[in-house]
């Protein structure tokens, strides 16, 4: 039996043997690499220069799209290398920091979806208050809860999860996942199951119940208003709503992929469902919001073509 300050490497079991073929893979994955990164950071850019787009909706988006690069960093480097390699390990260290970085990633994603719920919320049921309710002070700190909340919960994980023993180290996936590391061990969970039990129960309860809470009272002010409020409501609310139905579509395939035997499903399917949460939703929120949001897409097109 050797604890995991022992285990100086883990290796990827879910990699198969591509040939020549492995080079057209890289060359996909490296281009959507380079699609959400050059996506993702031109919005940042666009609502960081542009002073009409300095309004809480739009920094609440900019800290979405900075936590998008930051997940994908947390994923495509590794993979790409192991991509090329012909032996898939990685350093016990390394493989926690992917862990924290993708960890932290999913949980910012879901606090930020929460606070732009509650954003929405304020803007449509009560526009006369909102630049009173949704202060500067109040921005930051919600931005600030957003990033350092779940920074925290995520270290307190780690730290209990490398004090495990382990009986292997083999991870039966593309890259390094929490449970997949804990299921390696000899020792007892109980305190882990707790601690991952009592924070899972915070997030469903809190975050699900504000935005559900929220979208209710908006549906009520939409049926009851005129039809400017319902187109606004429609237009601010349907790229949110989008990425909120694409977060949740990736959590399930993350869940079926992690807690279920996945043996005998096609190599392929699987790839697909380990890396849609961690693809898809930085690949699909930058255009929803670039196309449906009228100020950013002026502004877009002003950067990328000129002033007419």
């Amino acid at each position: 039996m050797i604890n995991s300050s022992q285990v100086s490497y883990f290796t990827f079991g879910a990699y198969f043997e591509l040939g020549l073929l492995k080079y057209f893979v890289f060359v996909i994955i490296m281009s959507l690499y380079i699609l959400i990164l050059c996506s993702n950071l031109l919005l940042i850019v666009v609502i960081c220069v542009n002073r009409s787009l300095h309004e809480p909706m739009y920094m609440f988006l900019c800290s979405l799209f900075v936590n998008e690069l930051y997940g994908s960093t947390g994923l495509f480097p590794l993979l790409l290398l192991q991509i090329l390699s012909d032996i898939h390990t990685v350093s016990a260290s390394f493989c926690y920091l992917q862990i924290f970085c993708l960890y932290t990633y999913a949980n910012v994603q879901f606090y930020n979806l929460a606070v732009m719920s509650y954003d929405r919320y304020l803007a449509i049921c009560c526009p006369l208050q909102y630049n009173t309710r949704m202060t500067a002070n109040k921005i930051t700190f919600l931005i600030a809860v957003t990033w350092l909340f779940p920074l925290l919960a995520i270290v307190v994980m780690i730290s209990l999860n490398s004090s495990l023993q382990l009986c292997g180290n083999l991870i039966d996936r593309l890259f390094c996942d929490n449970y997949s590391v804990v299921k390696l061990t000899c020792s007892d969970t109980t305190v882990n199951n707790i601690y991952g039990l009592i924070y899972t129960f915070t997030i469903i309860a809190v975050l699900p119940t504000v935005i559900f809470y929220t979208y209710i009272k908006i549906l009520k002010v939409c049926f009851s208003g005129s039809k400017q409020t319902r187109q606004k409501a429609a237009s601010t609310c349907t790229p949110h709503l989008l990425s909120l139905l694409n977060f949740s579509f990736g959590c399930i395939f993350e869940v079926v992929q992690s807690r279920f035997d996945m043996s005998h499903t096609p190599i392929i399917v699987r790839i697909f469902l380990s890396l849609y949460f961690l693809t898809c939703q930085p690949l699909f929120n930058p255009l929803m919001y670039g196309l449906n949001l009228t100020k950013i897409r002026i502004v877009c097109k002003s950067l990328v073509f000129g002033k007419m």
